[in-house]
């Protein structure tokens, strides 16, 4: 609890403790009057002090006036324990609600501590601590054991492990060492780490993760403004309803010549002010998806605002990139064919004679051999492009490349059976065999697809720019139902628009994407979700919801977070709206009293926040 409601607690117990106290003493007429205007104004001066400027500012119809007229009514009809309760209830329920709206801010807030107050830069030996905003591009930073990595960049010295689940919501801290990317709002656990920058502060991960989590609040549902605008007409009409039912029906005995009953009517009037108080609909339907987008951020979901939630509660399509979000968008040696001399030497040979290239093959292949590049052992290095490379590797003439190499050198082959890119080896003019080089597919990515179709996704795609055989043995292992291949960036836009054709307006399409080719395919489906550890900044600005560790099983648990979301917040809106008519309607019938209409009001409003924060509860989806 904050001060603020440790001060309420304070006022609700002297309030509630004055009032049983005045009810047991046998005072009567003012005095009585007197002693319980005590707790009336230890619990309610606020509210009526909220009312009152609501007046002043022409904005009258709010739930401070509606509960200011009520209790003042109530105790000018003379029934002070009941205006009192009225009062203290209502602050009982305000209570309740700022406590769980505090909790639900809570894990926002957590992510907000991610920001970083400064960064150590070294001059002349010693540490000196700067503004982020200060720092340049390729400037060494010293992020020290227990401090925030400020800013993105690579390691260029040092090994540590970080604890990254402020960021990803995965527990489990990550092993970096020289050579590794890190991304800014990460905690340095054990070794001191040198840091080469690779942004500005402002464009750095954690700026762009607060901004998208700041404006989240600014992007309001259709449920939202439903009720915004449901409450701006509703409160008026009730007033009026009010004031209606305490002068009509005594006005009408009037004329038939009957008693008036003033203070009856004036009393049901009253119940029903109290009754119609939209408290549970205004306060717990902006809970719900406030405490939504904070579960979701506790699990390293981010979501850029309620209406996002609510569209992907609804969305039965979800279209796939392949490369870097299916899989890891990391190429690797994964098998070495049909060679007669060791997989260690031919690989040698194939690092050696790709030394001088910085294609991604070339590298994948100078990692699995996995020892230091010594290029004096390596002469007279021919590169032809979009075939491969000749070398001498220690006076042995060594080719690596693909078919056409080996075609242009008049060299028979052997085909790999295996999908991926293969580099056919010749040696001394003989065929040596292959090494096999494949994207590895993410650990989760077909437990995701699975846990998809549990939730009800009718159908699952994938589009990419590779080949048509290494997309349909993807798609094929993952469980994925349609797939297309060789596409350009246009090519991407244009499926996913045949697609939103197909379906019903109802349903929704989502689409995941990682790379800067797929931001407009993010921006073209009714939902982008982008993988934000390793995805582009285009990609991430593009999308509505970003995966903060690249986990694709986390596009299943977000649609669940945000299914769970909507549910409450429809049960909800029925249940508030159902009690309110039927206590509306018992107490304009006089059946209701006012401590029926302070269920009707606190009661209905407690349990509405309860239900809300269920949001919050997320790990088990």
């Amino acid at each position: 609890m904050n001060k603020k409601q440790k001060k309420m607690l304070i006022r609700i117990i002297i309030a509630a403790v004055l009032i049983v106290v005045f009810s047991l003493l046998p005072a009567e007429g003012y005095l009585r009057f007197v002693l319980f205007m005590i707790p009336y104004l230890v619990i309610g001066y606020d509210i009526l002090k909220k009312a009152f400027k609501g007046i002043l500012n022409k904005q009258v119809f709010d739930e401070n006036f509606l509960m200011a007229v009520a209790t003042v009514g109530a105790i000018l009809l003379g029934d002070y324990s009941e205006g009192v309760a009225v009062m203290l209830f209502y602050q009982i329920g305000e209570l309740f609600q700022s406590y769980a709206v505090g909790k639900s801010r809570r894990n926002i807030s957590e992510l907000m501590d991610i920001r970083p107050d400064y960064a150590n830069i070294e001059k002349d030996g010693t540490l000196e601590q700067v503004d982020p905003d200060e720092v340049e591009i390729g400037t060494i930073i010293v992020v020290q054991p227990g401090e925030k990595v400020p800013i993105d960049g690579v390691i260029t010295e040092g090994t540590s492990t970080l604890n990254t689940s402020a960021l990803t919501g995965e527990s489990l801290p990550r092993d970096a060492k020289a050579g590794d990317e890190v991304i800014s709002g990460c905690i340095n656990m054990t070794g001191l780490l040198k840091i080469r920058t690779t942004k500005e502060f402002g464009e750095s991960t954690v700026s762009k993760i607060l901004e998208l989590v700041e404006n989240s609040s600014s992007r309001k549902s259709k449920s939202e403004n439903f009720i915004s605008k449901f409450a701006k007409y509703y409160t008026p009409a009730v007033c009026y309803g009010a004031l209606a039912l305490a002068f009509i029906p005594p006005i009408v005995l009037l004329i038939m010549g009957k008693s008036a009953m003033w203070g009856d009517w004036i009393y049901r009037a009253l119940t029903f002010l109290v009754i119609s108080c939209p408290c549970a609909l205004v306060i717990s339907i902006p809970l719900s998806f406030f405490a939504g987008i904070g579960g979701a951020s506790n699990q390293g979901i981010l979501v850029k605002g309620s209406n996002y939630l609510e569209t992907l509660a609804q969305t039965k399509y979800v279209v796939f990139d392949k490369t870097g979000t299916m899989t890891q968008g990391v190429f690797e040696v994964s098998g070495i064919h049909h060679n007669k001399m060791p997989d260690e030497k031919l690989l040698e040979y194939a690092a050696l004679a790709e030394c001088s290239s910085s294609h991604p093959i070339s590298k994948s292949l100078q990692k699995a051999y996995g020892k230091p590049i010594d290029r004096n052992r390596v002469t007279d290095i021919e590169e032809i492009s979009g075939n491969g490379v000749i070398a001498k590797v220690d006076g042995v003439s060594v080719a690596a490349g693909n078919t056409k190499l080996m075609n242009r050198l008049g060299i028979a082959y052997q085909d790999c059976h295996h999908v991926g890119t293969v580099v056919h080896m010749a040696i001394d003019g003989k065929y040596a065999g292959h090494i096999l080089i494949s994207d590895i597919i993410k650990p989760h990515a077909k437990e995701a697809i699975a846990e998809l179709k549990k939730a009800g996704i009718s159908k699952t795609v994938m589009l990419t720019g590779d080949s048509k055989r290494v997309a349909d043995q993807v798609a094929g292992e993952l469980g994925i139902q349609e797939v297309y291949s060789e596409l350009l960036p246009a090519d991407k836009v244009s499926r996913v628009e045949e697609l939103l054709n197909q379906k019903s307006e109802k349903a929704k399409l989502a689409f995941v994407g990682d790379g800067i080719n797929d931001a407009p395919v993010l921006s073209r489906a009714d939902i982008g979700i982008a993988m934000g550890a390793l995805g582009s900044d285009a990609a991430i600005e593009a999308a509505d919801i970003v995966l903060m560790d690249d986990d694709p099983l986390k596009i299943s648990k977000a649609i669940k977070i945000a299914r769970k979301c909507i549910r409450i917040v429809y049960e909800n809106i029925y249940f508030a709206i159902g009690i309110k008519i039927l206590c509306l309607i018992l107490g304009a019938l006089g059946i209701a009293n006012m401590w029926v209409a302070i269920f009707a009001d606190v009661g209905v409003m407690i349990l509405a926040v309860l239900n809300a924060i269920r949001t919050l509860f997320v790990k088990n989806l």
